[in-house]
């Protein structure tokens, strides 16, 4: 296998890998929440039932890293500074809302969340067509996610 080969297959583990390292955090986080904290709040219409989250956030950071690497293949390393920042407010929103528990302050890390996540599919798109794309079910659910957040915000107290 040529030298170049072998630097794309390792990069694109590695760009799936990174966000799926995130989501291995997050869960970590998350977990002993569920049961206590989380399950005493009041949800919003259309929250879906807990064994959700898992397999939809895996699908959708295994996509954001496809699309990661296909920016990175045509050497577009603007976007990915773009990228790596989502990722970043991404990984920041879980401790805050599930080991801080503050749906306020988590609710205004998704709204920055949202706006780059729409800001990086864009410039993703810039690039590459199918990036861009493949970045869209990320932002659908960040706009969901968006709304239950603001909803359980809104439904304990605000």
């Amino acid at each position: 296998m040529p030298a170049a080969s072998t630097r794309g297959w390792a990069m694109l583990v590695a760009l799936v890998g990174l966000p799926l390292l995130t989501g291995a955090v997050g869960g970590i986080l998350t977990t002993a929440n569920i049961p206590t904290w989380y399950a005493h709040l009041t949800h919003p219409r259309g929250t879906p039932p807990n064994w959700v989250f898992g397999p939809v956030w895996t699908t959708l950071y295994v996509l954001m890293g496809v699309a990661a690497w296909r920016v990175w293949r045509l050497g577009d390393h603007e976007s990915l500074r773009l990228w790596g920042w989502q990722l970043l407010v991404n990984a920041i929103w879980t401790p805050v809302f599930f080991a801080i528990h503050s749906p306020g302050a988590a609710l205004v890390v998704i709204g920055g969340l949202l706006l780059l996540v729409a800001l990086t599919a864009y410039t993703f798109a810039q690039t590459d067509r199918l990036a861009g794309s493949l970045l869209l079910p990320y932002l659908a659910w960040v706009c969901y996610a968006t709304y239950l957040n603001a909803g359980i915000w809104w439904l304990n107290g605000g």
